[in-house]
This record gives C-alpha cells, structure tokens and sequence, in this order.
C-alpha cells in the first residue's frame, strides 16, 4: 500500500516529517512577488505565478531533505483557477522530484460526489477511451465525521491504485475539544472515531503493517498521541501542529511505534516562512527553508530512531 511507500522514503532519508505548502502571497519573498506583478499587474495571474515560483523555489532546496510535501488547497482555491492550475503544476514538479505528496482538501461528503472528489485528487478521469489523471496525489486528508459513506469511495481508489488517506481523528487546533473531547459512551469521540478509521482500514494493511488509512492527530495533544497510539496499532499518523502552533519533538515522540514507524509530523508556516526571521529580505528563502527543515528533523531524531 502507499503507505510503504511514504515509510520507505522516510527511511531513506531518515527523516519523519513534511513540509506544507500554504500558498498565502504574504508568504512569497517581495522581489518574486514583484516580478510577477510587473509583468501580470496586482492580478490573481500575478499572485499564482508567483505562488508556483516560490513553492517550486522550496521544493528544490527541500526535496533531499523532506520525504513528502503537503500542499493545502484552499489557499490555492482562493486564487482561483489560476491557482488550482498552479496547484497542479507544483504536485507535478513534487512528483518529478521524487517527493511523496499529501493533499490536504480535507474532503467529507457522499456518494457519488465523494467518488468525484476521490476521481480528481487519487484517481483518473475517464475521456473517451482515454483515462486521465487530474491531481494524482498519493494520499488526501479526509474528514469522516458523515461516516464511512464519505470514506468509501476514497478507500476503493486506495487499494485499486495503492494510495492512502489520513482522516481527522483529533485535530490540534484548540476548539477541537468541542466535539472530539465529548463522551460518546465509554469512550470520547476522537477515540470513537479513530477506532472506525482502522475499523474501515481492515484488510488494506502493507508491508509495514499499516492500513490505507491513517488518522490526523495533532502534535498539541501529546497525551492522546500516546494513547491513540497504543490504540491503533495499525493506523498511520498525519501529526499536525509543529512549531508555528507550538508543538514540539518531545510532543510527537509518542506518535511513533517501537521501530520509529508509524507517523509523519507537518510543519508549514516555520519551514516556509522561516526567511522572514533572517533579515535578509527573502533573498535566502530556500536557505532558510532548508535550515528550517533540517533543524526540525535533526529535533525530531533526538527522540525518535527509525528503523
């Protein structure tokens, strides 16, 4: 399943982790901003381009680095089509690189509009006699809080063309507690729903003893990384919430099985935007991306071997 192939580059590089990439326009360095607005005008087309320079700009200086990337695509959808084409490009450009990519849509509906949604983001799209691939990411995150209606169409695409999905099980944005923290039963409904997540994994394990379908748990919650861990032996963790939103290396420890398996923690804003910090006016943006990387990798391995 894809999700060996995530483990396998993980250990090559020895390195758990994923840089995310928010396409904000206040993120790219003003001398690339200004190119493009010189040539496009303060236009969305300007705005898109100049998006696609800077993340192919930290794909490069990042892809020896960091086994996958993760573009989150609402900041693409918010420059329009240009930006959903620059979106693909830059899944393109990852892939050329070898990298293994994540697309965060955090999609959550049913029936045949989730089999659409599985159809753009891991399948193909049928024209003619000729089947077309559209984003051809590895792996979604998913939101199952519809149930397994939402999850299943996303699941049949997995195991027919070895992908995988992470699905929200606790988030680590601070109000999650409204919801997820709830007693449903005996149990809390994070628990409830990581539960289901291997429960609708059954049967798609791989090489490495993981299902097709993990579960996004954030780095902010270390007491529930720790016991969803024990409690979903099979289940491959998205672990969200490093450094901007202030999780840490000791935090995400416990997210790893026994061999140092098991998990990818993300990082976005700190590796992005970590040339803000320099003072060098973006001029080192992937310098400064690389130091940012590498110095959340080499935190990580303080607490964490893989094996």
């Amino acid at each position: 399943m894809s999700f060996d192939v995530l483990q396998d580059k993980i250990k090559e590089k020895k390195n758990p982790t994923v840089a995310g990439l928010d396409a904000r326009v206040e993120y790219v360095p003003p001398s690339i901003l200004k190119k493009h607005i010189d040539r496009a005008g303060e236009t969305l087309e300007a705005a898109a381009a100049a998006v696609q320079e800077f993340d192919c700009g930290l794909i490069d200086a990042l892809a020896d680095v960091v086994p996958a990337v993760k573009p989150q695509a609402a900041y693409f959808e918010m420059l329009g089509w240009r930006g959903m084409k620059a979106l693909e490009e830059i899944t393109a450009y990852a892939k050329s690189k070898d990298l293994f990519i994540i697309a965060d849509v955090k999609r959550g509906d049913i029936g045949t509009t989730a089999a659409a949604y599985s159809e753009a983001w891991l399948g193909s799209i049928q024209v003619g006699s000729t089947s077309c691939p559209v984003f051809d990411a590895d792996c979604v995150t998913l939101n199952g809080y519809m149930g397994s209606d939402a999850v299943k169409p996303f699941l049949e695409d997995c195991t027919k063309r070895d992908k995988c999905a992470f699905v929200l099980a606790k988030t680590s944005n601070p109000s999650s507690k409204e919801l997820q923290d709830i007693v449903a039963g005996d149990r809390l409904v994070y628990t409830v729903m990581g539960d289901l997540i291997q429960r609708w994994g059954q049967g798609t394990e791989g090489r490495y003893g993981y299902q097709a379908l993990g579960a996004v748990v954030g780095a902010t919650h270390p007491s529930v990384l720790k016991e969803l861990r024990r409690r979903l032996d099979r289940t491959f963790f998205l672990v969200p919430g490093y450094g901007a939103q202030g999780g840490t290396a000791a935090d995400v420890r416990s997210a790893f099985d026994e061999l140092g398996r098991g998990a990818i923690v993300n990082a976005s804003r700190s590796i992005m935007c970590a040339w803000q910090k320099t003072g060098k006016d973006g001029s080192d943006y992937q310098d400064a991306a690389r130091a940012a990387a590498e110095k959340m990798r080499d935190e990580i391995k303080r607490y964490v071997t893989i094996l």
